[in-house]
């Protein structure tokens, strides 16, 4: 599809270049020297051919200029942009926009040098250095313009210049400067758009993997508390020791499953279990510190929270994950001393985040 684009847009420059070129071919009076005229013509549209059809192949990322501040831009959007149009055929173009205009006005003689056949190259230029600035030489194309303009003044005249078409190639250099920033913000944008769609299919993706280990988990603990709680409740809560304590814990796991399932082993629910059957309260809090951690590094993780939970005898635990970038786990325990009022921290361990 680029391609087909790319030769429709080929010859659309290779028609335009060819139709300003035509008026160079009358003469509608003697010449002086048709040689020179005739060369100026087979030049610029073997050079025109050269800038349109000239082969480049697309920027990597590591090849473009990295943005100042943050901008976005083609490299930060994730595109590669057509490499410039190799600085001596862009040179060779500017050589040529200096020469032909002068060569042509020579050749065509004092009194010929505002008839048609000696004034084409204004706009057959113009158009040479828009086919410039598409191709990625704007301050060559630029630069064009002006030596043009010079050129033309010196030879013809301000006036002549202004109504013959310079002012005309100015344009057409300018409005394909627009086109082109147009086209590269609107790449940009496709580019930011298609990211941003790629990130919510992401996002959603993930949120529904979630969900459904979320499922998982409470299915499984339900399949462990959900006889115990359907006692309590056909009991209306008339239950003997033994029972509230197998009830407690049944709550205890289910919460366990729901609020913090990375942090869960066999041996981390075992100790879990010890600690509540000591009368301890413990609250879990998994608020997305652990993202990004892979398997073996939870594994380690809740090696190292069995081994802490496994001593803890605090009345109340605490155990929350971090986003700190050093720590991953925070294991706090509060107990009341000595018929305190008011609970003291008794347990305070953080366990290290795995280094990358």
């Amino acid at each position: 599809m680029n391609r087909s684009v790319r030769w429709v847009l080929s010859a659309l420059g290779v028609a335009f270049t060819g139709y300003l070129a035509v008026g160079g071919m009358f003469w509608t009076r003697p010449v002086d020297s048709p040689v020179v005229l005739v060369l100026t013509l087979v030049v610029y549209l073997a050079v025109a051919g050269l800038c349109i059809f000239w082969p480049t192949r697309p920027m990597a990322a590591a090849e473009q200029a990295h943005p100042v501040g943050g901008a976005v831009t083609a490299v930060t959007a994730g595109l590669s942009r057509p490499a410039p149009l190799p600085l001596w055929i862009a040179l060779l173009a500017l050589a040529v926009t200096a020469v032909i205009p002068s060569a042509t006005w020579w050749a065509a003689g004092e009194e010929g040098r505002l008839q048609t056949f000696a004034t084409w190259s204004l706009g057959g230029l113009g158009a040479l250095l828009a086919i410039l600035v598409v191709r990625r030489r704007s301050l060559i194309a630029w630069t064009g313009v002006a030596v043009m303009f010079v050129g033309s003044v010196v030879w013809i005249g301000i006036g002549p210049t202004l109504s013959l078409g310079a002012v005309g190639s100015a344009i057409w250099v300018g409005g394909a400067q627009i086109i082109v920033l147009l086209i590269d913000r609107a790449a940009v944008e496709t580019a930011e758009l298609t990211r941003l769609q790629r990130d919510a299919s992401e996002w959603l993706a993930t949120q529904e993997g979630r969900r459904r280990e979320r499922r998982v988990r409470v299915q499984r603990a339900l399949a462990v508390a959900g006889p115990v709680l359907s006692r309590t409740i056909a009991a209306g809560g008339a239950l003997d020791d033994d029972e509230r304590l197998q009830a407690r814990l049944a709550e205890g796991r289910l919460r366990d499953e729901l609020r913090g399932p990375r942090l869960l082993d066999d041996a981390v629910r075992r100790v879990l279990e010890e600690v509540r059957r000591t009368g301890s309260h413990v609250t879990f809090l998994d608020e997305g510190g652990l993202d990004g951690l892979d398997e073996r590094e939870l594994a380690a993780i809740r090696a190292e929270l069995a081994t802490i939970l496994d001593g803890a005898r605090s009345e109340r635990l605490y155990i929350r994950t971090s986003t700190h970038p050093d720590t991953a786990v925070t294991v706090v325990g509060r107990s009341r001393h000595d018929d305190a009022a008011e609970e003291t921290v008794d347990l305070w361990r953080e366990i290290a985040r795995p280094k990358k």
